[in-house]
């Protein structure tokens, strides 16, 4: 299988992938995955402009967090055939309870309850680096993964 990413600001190949632009790459994927976070940036960045773009074979998946992809504009182009597939870990105003939801009826579309990651080993795995985190600070060392931006209180931050 032949992999290609796109972020803005890294323009490089990697070992695993190959950078494209962005239409390059909503244009000849054949499953596109959404990995970003919600920033000014990055809300609503698969529009109905960019799905348009897409394969008429095409799936696309988004495990970032909901509002990168405007969900009315998903709808009409997987009713209108112009996508083949999606699935949804993450939504706009989660959690969604309200049943007659027209996500949730679409024969093309699979919702998840932004539980993506919810698999026993890598829920496991998250104890186990909370763990080390927590072992490390009472044993008067810095966090091996601290929360990017909190300060490192060991090494006098405040």
């Amino acid at each position: 299988m032949r992999v290609q990413h796109h972020h803005p600001r890294r323009q490089e190949d990697d070992e695993l992938s190959r950078w494209v632009p962005f239409g390059e790459l909503l244009r000849t994927s054949d499953v596109v995955s959404v990995h970003t976070p919600l920033t000014e940036e990055t809300k609503g960045m698969i529009g109905t402009a960019e799905l348009a773009l897409m394969k008429p074979t095409a799936t696309l998946v988004n495990t970032g967090r909901g509002g990168v992809v405007d969900e009315e504009a998903l709808l009409v182009a997987l009713r209108r055939g112009q996508l083949h597939s999606a699935g949804l870990d993450v939504m706009t105003g989660e959690p969604r309870t309200d049943l007659s939801d027209p996500l949730f009826h679409e024969p093309h579309l699979v919702v998840l309850p932004h539980v993506g990651s919810a698999t026993e080993a890598t829920r496991a795995a998250m104890v186990d680096l909370a763990a080390h985190n927590v072992m490390a600070v009472l044993h008067g060392h810095s966090a091996p993964t601290p929360i990017p931006g909190t300060p490192d209180l060991l090494a006098g931050g405040a």
